[in-house]
């Protein structure tokens, strides 16, 4: 024959476990089964504290009775008056009077409400999933001696029926939280990406404008200079021997200022697009440089890269030619080669040597890296630099392909 009081308690823990389908957050469940939770574990007031994922703080949940303990924001578990049980040092907690009980007053504990609503009697349960404490069921009584260890054994039966909710819960809040921390981070990072973005395109013009005016203004003067020059040579009250180093010194500085424009404003970029400029970049470096290097350029991309965004090509064009000029200057190569190719919906870019690699810090040229990372960063490129295989440098740079209009291709 069966035991109507047990019978009756096996009918309470159904109805609680009834309570808990469809709840989704722990207010909610709290306030559901507290009633129920009454007929079995009478109770003042119940709350359930749940320890965050990072294990130093703890959040309570209330039903009855309102408290500081919910209305507080996360708090240290140092401070909880229940902090033995909830860091796994006991098994229960049970007390007749915890107005006076030192295991809930200590220095720096959270214990006011105790206090503030006569809570003396105390009896505290832990919530166990998947074997680790996650968090407390707590019963209080404002009368002395209400609990016994029958009721800590009930109290035991509500936690392992509650605890996996909590623990469901607590695992989709933790991951709501990050979801949005995570887009709050990724908007701000897009914010700062297109203001430098903005800040590039000015300074990018700002560099082109002053490309121009160094072309249309001091080199005109100087190239008039150096033919006044070469006209007093014919003078012969002037000696040609002091007139022809400075001559050459004025042809130096003249094909130096046309490097500076030709690097400050590309006009092959703009006339014809990223593969000719880095083509026409590629070979005038080579030739310039005075060294017997090998070089070969590869566009694969199918036209592709004349469909970009003006501030993407000259990122890209910039990118380039600082992996180029690293391995004309720093990499002791006798082989660069470029290949632009296209996968699917990403252009990828490699500049690839035969030098000495990256391994070396004198084989790192000064920002130039930091510059390239930086410019990629800008435009949403994935930028890498290793050692080739076998010797040498590469650099690989893969691009999301976006048109001017902003729809992907296909």
């Amino acid at each position: 024959m069966l035991n109507p009081a047990r019978n009756s308690l096996f009918d309470r823990y159904l109805g609680i476990s009834r309570l808990l389908a469809g709840q989704l957050d722990f207010d909610a469940i709290i306030k559901a089964v507290g009633e129920e939770i009454s007929h079995i574990i009478p109770h003042d007031h119940l709350d359930v504290c749940i320890k965050m994922l990072d294990g130093k703080y703890h959040i309570a949940y209330e039903s009855g009775l309102d408290t500081a303990w919910s209305k507080e924001p996360p708090a240290l578990l140092t401070g909880s008056p229940i902090r033995t049980l909830l860091a796994g040092e006991v098994d229960y907690l049970l007390s007749g009077n915890a107005l006076t009980d030192p295991r809930f007053h200590f220095d720096g504990a959270f214990a006011s409400p105790i206090i503030e609503l006569s809570l003396k009697s105390r009896l505290h349960v832990p919530l166990k999933a998947q074997g680790d404490v996650i968090g407390a069921l707590s019963c209080s009584s404002r009368q002395y001696d209400c609990y016994t260890m029958e009721d800590v054994e009930n109290a035991r039966a509500v936690a392992d029926l509650l605890a996996p909710y909590f623990f469901a819960l607590r695992a989709a809040e933790q991951a709501k939280r990050s979801a949005v921390i995570q887009t709050e981070a990724s908007a701000r990072e897009e914010g700062l990406r297109l203001g430098a973005l903005k800040l590039t395109e000015a300074l990018e013009a700002e560099r082109q404008r002053i490309g121009m005016d160094l072309h249309d203004q001091t080199l005109a003067d100087l190239t008039r200079l150096t033919r006044r020059m070469e006209k007093l040579t014919g003078v012969a009250s002037v000696p040609g021997d002091a007139l022809e180093p400075l001559c050459r010194a004025m042809q130096q500085c003249m094909h130096d200022l046309r490097e500076i424009i030709e690097e400050a404003k590309p006009t092959v970029l703009q006339l014809f697009g990223v593969a000719e400029a880095i083509e026409n970049h590629l070979e005038r470096s080579v030739r310039e440089s005075g060294q017997t290097i090998a070089w070969e350029m590869t566009d694969e991309t199918g036209g592709t890269l004349r469909d970009l965004d003006p501030t993407v090509a000259i990122a890209l064009f910039r990118i380039v030619q600082e992996a180029v000029n690293n391995a004309i200057r720093h990499g002791q190569t006798d082989r660069i080669e470029v290949a632009l190719t296209q996968s699917g919906r990403a252009l990828s870019i490699e500049v690839k040597d035969d030098g000495g690699g990256i391994g070396a810090p004198e084989n790192r040229a000064g920002h130039g890296i930091d510059n390239m990372k930086t410019r990629a960063r800008l435009i949403s490129a994935r930028f890498e630099i290793t050692s080739a295989k076998d010797r040498g440098t590469l650099v690989r740079l893969t691009l999301p392909i976006q048109p001017k209009n902003g729809a992907e291709i296909g």
